[in-house]
């Protein structure tokens, strides 16, 4: 059964870093396009950053660019997010995604969903 496992997450101080990984089993990463989305309490889920299969990035949250990076490994499955200089407002449950049919800031047609991981950012 394909499944897509984040890991990372936690309680960071305002301009901390963190690292986000996601490891899929059951599918190549080789086919797909591979993002983060991140949902803040009350708010709606928005997509934050994507990589497409040729390895193209595409910001898609404004208040992110030069702070996140995305990071795929195909060899080993996986794709990370490195997040630096973190703020208040990065506070949230950050999801994995694989889309095949490429990068998209919409979660619809999403084939694969990390189960989400909290990140809090406070002093």
């Amino acid at each position: 059964q394909p499944q897509f496992m984040e890991s990372g997450g936690g309680l960071v101080q305002p301009g901390g870093s963190l690292r986000l990984s996601c490891t899929a089993s059951g599918f190549s990463l080789d086919y797909y396009a591979v993002g983060w989305f991140r949902q803040a309490p009350e708010k709606e889920q928005e997509g934050v950053i994507c990589n497409e299969k040729d390895g193209t990035t595409l910001n898609y949250a404004d208040s992110v660019k030069g702070r996140f990076t995305i990071a795929r490994d195909n060899s080993k499955n996986t794709v990370s997010l490195q997040m630096n200089n973190l703020r208040p407002e990065d506070t949230a449950v950050y999801f994995c995604a694989a889309r095949y049919w490429g990068c998209s800031d919409s979660s619809g047609g999403v084939n694969y969903w990390g189960q989400g991981t909290q990140v809090t950012v406070s002093s």
